[in-house]
Protein backbone atom coordinates (compact mmCIF):
# COMPACT_ATOMS: atom_id res chain seq x y z
CA UNK A 1 0.00 0.00 0.00
CA UNK A 2 1.88 3.47 -0.80
CA UNK A 3 1.21 6.84 0.90
CA UNK A 4 -1.88 8.86 0.02
CA UNK A 5 -1.22 12.36 -2.09
CA UNK A 6 -1.38 15.64 0.44
CA UNK A 7 -2.72 18.81 -0.94
CA UNK A 8 0.52 20.96 -0.57
CA UNK A 9 -0.93 24.15 1.66
CA UNK A 10 -0.13 25.71 5.15
CA UNK A 11 -0.93 23.25 8.05
CA UNK A 12 -3.30 25.27 10.19
CA UNK A 13 -3.11 23.25 13.60
CA UNK A 14 0.11 25.26 14.85
CA UNK A 15 1.38 21.75 16.89
CA UNK A 16 1.17 19.35 13.47
CA UNK A 17 2.45 22.21 11.46
CA UNK A 18 5.60 21.92 13.80
CA UNK A 19 6.05 18.21 13.93
CA UNK A 20 6.15 18.30 9.93
CA UNK A 21 8.34 20.65 9.99
CA UNK A 22 11.21 19.09 12.23
CA UNK A 23 10.20 15.43 10.23
CA UNK A 24 10.98 17.07 7.04
CA UNK A 25 13.76 19.22 8.04
CA UNK A 26 15.67 16.38 9.25
CA UNK A 27 14.67 14.39 5.97
CA UNK A 28 16.07 16.95 3.69
CA UNK A 29 19.30 17.55 5.85
CA UNK A 30 19.27 13.55 5.32
CA UNK A 31 18.75 14.09 1.44
CA UNK A 32 21.71 16.45 1.92
CA UNK A 33 24.14 14.67 3.49
CA UNK A 34 23.46 11.84 1.24
CA UNK A 35 23.79 13.44 -1.73
CA UNK A 36 27.51 15.05 -0.73
CA UNK A 37 28.54 11.53 0.14
CA UNK A 38 27.32 9.42 -2.83
CA UNK A 39 27.95 12.08 -5.54
CA UNK A 40 30.65 14.42 -3.94
CA UNK A 41 28.88 17.66 -4.57
CA UNK A 42 29.20 20.98 -2.07
CA UNK A 43 25.78 21.37 -0.77
CA UNK A 44 25.12 24.15 1.76
CA UNK A 45 21.03 24.24 3.34
CA UNK A 46 20.15 27.24 5.35
CA UNK A 47 16.54 27.39 7.29
CA UNK A 48 14.81 29.47 9.36
CA UNK A 49 11.54 28.09 11.41
CA UNK A 50 8.32 29.78 11.62
CA UNK A 51 9.50 30.62 15.48
CA UNK A 52 13.19 31.89 13.86
CA UNK A 53 14.93 28.94 15.07
CA UNK A 54 18.09 28.41 12.59
CA UNK A 55 18.95 25.37 11.37
CA UNK A 56 21.91 24.85 8.72
CA UNK A 57 23.53 22.10 6.73
CA UNK A 58 26.76 22.57 4.84
CA UNK A 59 28.72 19.74 3.35
CA UNK A 60 31.92 18.84 5.67
CA UNK A 61 34.54 18.99 2.55
CA UNK A 62 34.01 22.76 2.21
CA UNK A 63 34.15 25.82 4.15
CA UNK A 64 30.97 28.31 4.75
CA UNK A 65 33.03 30.95 3.81
CA UNK A 66 34.86 28.72 0.70
CA UNK A 67 30.55 27.75 -0.46
CA UNK A 68 29.98 31.60 -0.45
CA UNK A 69 33.51 32.72 -2.41
CA UNK A 70 31.98 29.76 -5.08
CA UNK A 71 28.69 30.88 -5.37
CA UNK A 72 29.73 34.37 -5.99
CA UNK A 73 32.19 33.33 -8.57
CA UNK A 74 30.19 30.83 -10.01
CA UNK A 75 26.83 33.57 -10.26
CA UNK A 76 29.32 36.49 -11.27
CA UNK A 77 27.56 38.22 -8.30
CA UNK A 78 28.67 40.08 -4.94
CA UNK A 79 26.26 39.38 -2.23
CA UNK A 80 28.10 42.63 -0.64
CA UNK A 81 27.85 44.87 -2.58
CA UNK A 82 24.05 45.73 -2.11
CA UNK A 83 24.63 46.21 1.42
CA UNK A 84 27.25 48.74 0.62
CA UNK A 85 24.98 50.52 -2.13
CA UNK A 86 22.37 50.62 0.87
CA UNK A 87 24.57 52.05 3.47
CA UNK A 88 25.49 54.75 0.80
CA UNK A 89 21.64 55.45 -0.27
CA UNK A 90 20.91 55.99 3.63
CA UNK A 91 23.77 58.58 4.55
CA UNK A 92 22.79 62.07 4.05
CA UNK A 93 25.25 65.11 3.52
CA UNK A 94 24.54 65.61 7.01
CA UNK A 95 25.25 62.19 7.96
CA UNK A 96 27.86 62.10 6.25
CA UNK A 97 29.56 65.51 8.09
CA UNK A 98 28.65 63.85 11.53
CA UNK A 99 30.53 60.53 10.26
CA UNK A 100 33.71 62.87 9.27
CA UNK A 101 34.09 64.98 12.47
CA UNK A 102 33.57 61.53 14.79
CA UNK A 103 36.00 59.87 12.88
CA UNK A 104 38.00 63.62 13.20
CA UNK A 105 37.42 63.01 17.43
CA UNK A 106 38.66 60.12 17.43
CA UNK A 107 41.56 60.43 15.66
CA UNK A 108 42.02 63.60 18.11
CA UNK A 109 41.66 61.38 20.79
CA UNK A 110 44.11 58.83 19.44
CA UNK A 111 46.40 61.81 19.36
CA UNK A 112 45.94 62.78 22.88
CA UNK A 113 46.52 59.08 24.11
CA UNK A 114 49.87 58.79 22.14
CA UNK A 115 50.96 62.12 23.65
CA UNK A 116 50.20 60.72 26.92
CA UNK A 117 52.53 57.97 25.87
CA UNK A 118 49.81 55.05 25.10
CA UNK A 119 49.11 53.29 21.74
CA UNK A 120 52.80 54.17 20.09
CA UNK A 121 52.85 51.08 17.45
CA UNK A 122 50.78 52.51 14.91
CA UNK A 123 53.63 55.41 14.26
CA UNK A 124 55.95 55.71 11.97
CA UNK A 125 59.40 57.26 12.77
CA UNK A 126 58.57 60.91 11.18
CA UNK A 127 55.80 60.61 13.23
CA UNK A 128 57.40 59.82 16.27
CA UNK A 129 60.18 62.28 16.07
CA UNK A 130 57.42 65.05 15.30
CA UNK A 131 55.85 63.65 18.82
CA UNK A 132 59.32 64.01 20.61
CA UNK A 133 60.11 67.27 18.62
CA UNK A 134 56.50 68.36 20.50
CA UNK A 135 57.07 66.97 24.14
CA UNK A 136 60.70 68.98 24.13
CA UNK A 137 58.99 72.27 23.62
CA UNK A 138 56.07 71.44 25.59
CA UNK A 139 59.00 70.63 28.78
CA UNK A 140 60.68 74.03 27.76
CA UNK A 141 57.85 75.86 27.91
CA UNK A 142 56.91 74.08 31.70
CA UNK A 143 60.44 74.74 32.45
CA UNK A 144 60.46 78.65 31.88
CA UNK A 145 56.74 78.94 33.51
CA UNK A 146 58.66 77.31 36.84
Amino acid sequence: MGRGKIEIKRIENATNRQVTYSKRRNGIFKKAQELTVLCDAKVSLIMFSSTGKFHEFISPNISTKAFFDLYQKTTGTDLWISHYELYALFVSPENARKLQKAEGDQQEVKKRDQRMGGDLDDLNIKELQALEAKMDSSLVAIRDRK
